[in-house]
């Protein structure tokens, strides 16, 4: 078991802001994670991890977080999608037949046309090359249910892979990849820490981190992470940065305010994270 690895959840627009906040406040605590031999991006995670591993520094990154959002409408979820989501949820026992009834909502819904949504990712994304990094990001078959993790070697383009992460279902449109349609791997776990399996060293940044029934916490792949024996650290926002993100994780005007409240609470985990990251001279 060897390496370290950095997992990144999904959260919305909200959610990249407070992770690139965290992560720019760790870098200024002394713990830069952009250098994991690993990193795993789920929807919000996939253009954080994508945009960590790019090069571009972190507290460059961070400043873009606090610039004014361009004008314009926030999307959100509608009473008719989180109603389907909570069905869904509480109907579901087996995890591919939650992710098949969430496929149905992807594939049904209206949303803005596919080139518009790919346009806005490419925006965030520093580049179209995949990193010299290992980075994984997670999507799911909008038909099947079929989970998968795409990188470098999968052969598709990065801006389809995180446009895939980040599709919500009802929100987003799925992303044709090869044929099939493809939607937020957020649909699986808010995480999917379970990817980190075999590193040694695991810090989990996730704004969200609940599970129901047939998806898993980000707390329960984490405890089952340590039982195998890694060495792993869950950050996930406090009260403070909960009431800056707000309810509706999809809207521009409060991700300054996230970014902030991430950057501000790194000081408060830095000590938790260091513990994991930092390689210990001698054990037992």
């Amino acid at each position: 078991m060897t390496g370290k690895a950095l997992v990144l959840g999904g959260g919305g627009i909200t959610g990249i802001g407070w992770e690139l906040g965290m992560l720019a406040g760790l870098a200024q605590q002394g713990m830069d994670l952009s250098d994991a031999d690993l990193v795993v991006g789920t929807s919000a995670g996939s253009i954080v991890g994508t945009q960590l591993t790019s090069g571009v520094s972190v507290g460059e990154l961070y400043a873009d977080q606090l610039a004014p959002p361009e004008p314009g409408k926030a999307a959100r979820m509608g009473p008719r999608t989180l109603l389907t989501f909570a069905w869904v949820l509480a109907r579901s026992r087996d995890p591919a037949a939650a992710r098949v009834r969430f496929g149905r909502l992807a594939r049904s819904a209206r949303t803005v046309p596919a080139a518009e949504r790919r346009a806005v990712i490419e925006a965030r994304l520093p580049t179209r090359d995949w990193p010299a990094q290992r980075l994984l990001i997670t999507a799911v078959d909008a038909e099947s249910g079929e989970f998968a993790a795409f990188d470098a070697a999968s052969g598709v383009a990065l801006a389809d892979a995180v446009g895939a992460s980040c599709a919500v279902p009802g929100v987003w449109p799925p992303v044709s990849i090869n044929g099939r349609l493809w939607m937020d791997g957020g649909m699986r776990s808010p995480a999917n820490v379970d990817l980190a399996a075999g590193c040694e060293r695991i810090v989990v940044i996730a704004p969200l981190v609940r599970g129901f029934r047939a998806m898993p916490s980000v707390g329960r792949q984490a405890a089952e992470l340590r039982a195998a024996g890694s060495q792993v650290v869950v950050v996930s926002p406090d009260q403070a940065a909960l009431a800056a993100i707000g309810r509706n994780v999809l809207d521009p005007a409060h991700r300054a305010p996230a970014a902030r409240a991430g950057h501000a609470q790194a000081a408060s985990v830095a000590a938790d994270v260091a513990a994991v990251w930092q390689e210990t001279a001698t054990r037992p």
